[in-house]
């Protein structure tokens, strides 16, 4: 990932928090006697410092073409193009394309704008890289701000 500067919502940012922390990975978790799946440990941090950067806007106040929680999302790596929706983990299903946020590419888009491009690190370490080419829905440009 490169050092950029994203866009969440306040409500997404307060339950992304509530979330690493429940997970053990904030403040308040301190590393042991979380809930969460030890898998998702290393992405807690690499969500962390994402949220670090974040600058944090009102539902109404983000731009229709940046990615945030619950947007339907088409991106690009290379020759090959797809649709993703980021969610949250307790809704992630791969196999209907939706992604969680605690997932490297997850993290990655969260906050981005149509047209960048975006580095991840996948399980094992190697890094790759796509485009979100665009925002096919975004629940707030929709009106849809109790997701």
């Amino acid at each position: 990932m490169t050092n950029r500067t994203i866009h969440i919502t306040a409500p997404d940012m307060e339950r992304l928090r509530t979330l690493i922390a429940d997970l053990g990975g904030g403040p308040r978790g301190g590393g042991g006697g979380g809930s969460g799946d030890d898998r998702d440990r290393p992405y807690l941090a690499v969500l962390t410092t994402e949220l670090a950067r974040a600058v944090v806007v009102g539902q109404d106040e983000i731009p229709p073409d940046v990615v945030t929680m619950n947007s339907r999302v088409r991106l690009r790596d290379g020759r090959r193009t797809w649709i993703m929706t980021l969610v949250f983990p307790e809704n992630a299903d791969p196999e209907e394309g939706c992604i969680s946020v605690l997932a490297p590419l997850g993290a990655a888009i969260l906050g981005c704008r149509v047209g960048q491009s975006v580095r991840f690190r996948v399980p094992g370490g190697e890094e790759r890289s796509c485009d979100i080419l665009n925002i096919l829905y975004q629940p707030e440009a929709a009106g849809d701000l109790h997701l």
